[in-house]
C-alpha cells in the first residue's frame, strides 16, 4: 500500500498544536522533526542512549511535523479538515507563533517509510523504570529498569510522544501488582505492555482500527506477554465486559470527556482511571465532568502543552 506523508511546518512551540491537527482526523502517531530538540538531546545523555548526528544531515530550519495517511478515498476528506484547521490556526489570536503553517504532500511507499521512520525512533527512558526500545536496536538494562520492545508498525505511535509517557509514568507510579487493566484506543498497545510489565496480572486492550489491533498483538507477543493481554476489536468500551482496577486511555478531550460519564461502570470500588491525551486548554472542561460524574480527582500533571489525569471511582 502506498500512503502520503503530510507535513506541517511550524515551530517549536507550535508543534503540539500541529500533531493535534493530525490527532483529530484520527492519526494516531507523528513524526516530529526538530533541529533545536536534536541538539538538546545529543548535550544531554540521560535522555537517549544512541543518537545519530546524521538525523540532522538536510533537515530544515523549520520544524516539521509529519503524518503518514492511507493513499485511499478517505484521504482527501480527512486532507480537507487538515487544511480547515490550519486555516482556522492562522486566523485565531492563540498568543502562539506558529510559523508559516505550510502542508506539504509526499507520496511514500510502505517499505520506504519503514526505512524512514527508523532514523527518528530510539531507546527512551520514559519512566522511573520503562524503557522504550524498538525492536532493531540493541539496549542493556541498567539497575532495576524494565525494557519495553516495540514495534510501531505503519502510522502508529511510537510510545515516546508526552502523552503516553504521562500515561505510562502513572502507571509506573500507581500500579502495585496483580491489578487488572483496560487500555482503552491503545494504538500499538504499549500502554497495556507496560502494565503487564510493571506487575498487573491481565491487560485488555481495545482499539476501532483493525491494523493497531493486529499490531498491539504483535507487540504483546514481542514483549511476552501475550498469555496475559486480550486485544479487542471495538469501539472504546462497547465490547468490554466487567470491571478493572485501572483503566487508561490516551486519546483526545472530547473522548476522555465521553468515557467520564460512563467510566464508573467499569471500575473496581476505588478503582483508577488515567487518562491523557489532553492538551492544556482543553484539562478544566476534563476536570469538571470528572468531578461532574462523581470522580475524585487523585493528581494531574502536565508535560508541554499536554496533560495526564488520574482519578478514583469512590466505593
Amino acid at each position: 500500500m502506498d500512503w502520503i506523508e503530510v507535513t506541517i511546518k511550524t515551530t517549536a512551540e507550535g508543534a503540539d498544536v500541529a500533531a493535534q491537527v493530525f490527532y483529530d482526523v484520527g492519526v494516531t502517531g507523528v513524526v516530529v522533526e526538530d533541529p533545536y530538540a536534536i541538539h538538546e538531546v545529543q548535550s544531554d545523555e540521560r535522555s537517549w542512549d544512541y543518537v545519530d548526528e546524521s538525523m540532522l544531515n538536510g533537515m530544515e530550519e523549520e520544524v516539521l511535523v509529519k503524518a503518514y495517511l492511507s493513499n485511499d478515498p478517505s484521504f482527501e476528506e480527512k486532507l480537507a479538515r487538515i487544511k480547515e484547521k490550519i486555516k482556522w490556526l492562522q486566523q485565531l489570536d492563540h498568543g502562539l507563533d506558529m510559523g508559516t503553517l505550510v502542508i506539504e504532500l509526499t507520496k511514500v511507499k510502505e517499505e520506504d517509510w519503514a526505512n524512514n521512520w527508523k532514523k527518528y525512533y530510539k531507546p527512551l527512558k520514559v519512566s522511573s523504570r520503562i524503557v522504550i526500545k524498538p525492536s532493531w536496536e540493541q539496549y542493556e538494562s541498567k539497575d532495576d529498569e524494565i525494557v519495553l520492545e516495540m514495534d510501531p508498525g505503519m502510522a502508529f505511535g511510537t510510545g515516546t510522544h508526552e502523552t503516553t509517557t504521562l500515561c505510562i509514568d502513572a502507571l509506573d507510579r500507581y500500579l502495585k501488582g496483580g491489578e487488572t487493566v483496560v487500555d482503552i484506543g491503545c494504538g500499538t498497545g504499549v500502554l497495556a505492555v507496560s502494565a503487564l510489565l510493571l506487575g498487573a496480572e491481565i491487560a485488555t486492550a481495545i482499539d476501532l482500527d483493525s491494523n493497531a489491533v493486529q499490531i498491539a498483538k504483535e507487540n504483546a507477543e514481542r514483549n511476552r506477554v501475550n498469555h496475559r493481554m486480550e486485544v479487542i476489536h471495538g469501539n472504546l468500551l462497547d465490547q468490554v465486559y466487567g470491571q478493572f482496577d485501572i483503566a487508561v486511555a490516551n486519546i483526545i478531550a472530547d473522548v476522555i470527556i465521553d468515557l467520564t460519564k460512563s467510566i464508573r461502570r467499569f471500575l473496581k470500588p476505588n478503582g483508577l482511571f488515567i487518562a491523557s491525551g489532553i492538551i492544556l486548554d482543553r484539562l478544566q472542561d476534563v476536570l469538571e465532568e470528572m468531578e461532574a460524574s462523581g470522580l475524585e480527582l487523585i493528581e494531574k500533571k502536565t508535560k508541554g502543552e499536554w496533560a495526564v489525569v488520574v482519578c478514583k471511582a469512590n466505593a
